[in-house]
This record gives structure tokens, C-alpha cells and sequence, in this order.
């Protein structure tokens, strides 16, 4: 099989790509960093999360596997989380001896934007089994009001 040269699919892609660069830093989403946990065109936020919310809170779930819990720090303002960490590398492999290496280590920092403004003093966090559970109670302002309709 001969490989084709695509310049034209080639160069939507890096459209693509730009237009999704843009889009983060227009959003405050974009954060540069020398390192990048996973493999590919351009680096991807770690760790991967989930957000839901029901009535009462916001719930964040996110992947991050072999983090020391010690390393972990969770800050919330209004309607901001910002998690970080470091993730060790392995300890005792001299870099000439990988014959491949995709699991990067170091530290890193995500910014997320919520939903709602939420209770900064009430969230509670829990890092089991790779996984980072984030509970953010909303704020009284921001949970739903039920209001009573009166018949005329």
C-alpha cells in the first residue's frame, strides 16, 4: 500500500486544531504546559474529567491514576476548580534504556469552569482508586426556587 500525500486534509486538520486553540483561550480554558499525559497532536488536559450536578451540587470526577494523594490540591473560587499535582515518574530506568516511554510525569494544573457558583467552604473531595470525587454543594443563589402559584 502507497501512502498518499493529502495536503489539502492535512491542512484542515491544522485548521481544526487552531480553531479549537482559539476557542480555549477565548474561554480562559487554555493552559500551556511542558507536559502532556496523553499522546497526540497537541496536548490534552489532565486529568480527564466528568461534570455533573442534580438540585443541591456539582459533581467532578476525575481520572488520575497513580498520583501520591499527598500531591493532590483542590481550590474553589465562585465558579472556578482548579485541581493540581504532580505525578511521579518511574524511578531507576535511564532514559537511554526506554524503548518507549507514553506515561508522562510531572506537574500539572486544570482549570475548570462549573456550571453555577458554588459553596467554597462546604466542597469535599476523595481520591480513591484513581479517581479524584469532587462534591461542590451549589450556592443558595444558584439552586432552583419552587414558587407557589396562587389561583386568582
Amino acid at each position: 500500500m502507497r501512502y498518499a500525500f493529502r495536503p489539502w486534509e492535512m491542512m484542515e486538520e491544522m485548521r481544526r486544531e487552531m480553531d479549537r486553540v482559539f476557542r480555549s483561550l477565548a474561554e480562559g480554558r487554555l493552559r500551556i504546559s511542558p507536559v502532556s499525559f496523553l499522546p497526540g497532536l497537541a496536548a490534552r488536559a489532565y486529568p480527564l474529567v466528568n461534570v455533573s450536578e442534580d438540585k443541591d451540587n456539582v459533581y467532578v470526577e476525575a481520572l488520575a491514576p497513580g498520583l501520591s494523594p499527598d500531591s493532590l490540591k483542590v481550590v474553589v473560587v465562585q465558579d472556578q476548580l482548579q485541581i493540581s499535582g504532580e505525578k511521579e515518574g518511574p524511578r531507576d530506568v535511564k532514559p537511554e534504556a526506554y524503548h518507549r516511554s507514553e506515561r508522562a510525569a510531572g506537574r500539572f494544573v486544570r482549570s475548570i469552569s462549573l456550571p453555577v457558583e458554588v459553596e467554597d467552604g462546604k466542597v469535599s473531595a476523595e481520591y480513591r482508586n484513581g479517581i479524584l470525587e469532587i462534591t461542590l454543594p451549589k450556592a443558595e443563589k444558584a439552586r432552583p426556587k419552587e414558587i407557589a402559584v396562587k389561583v386568582a
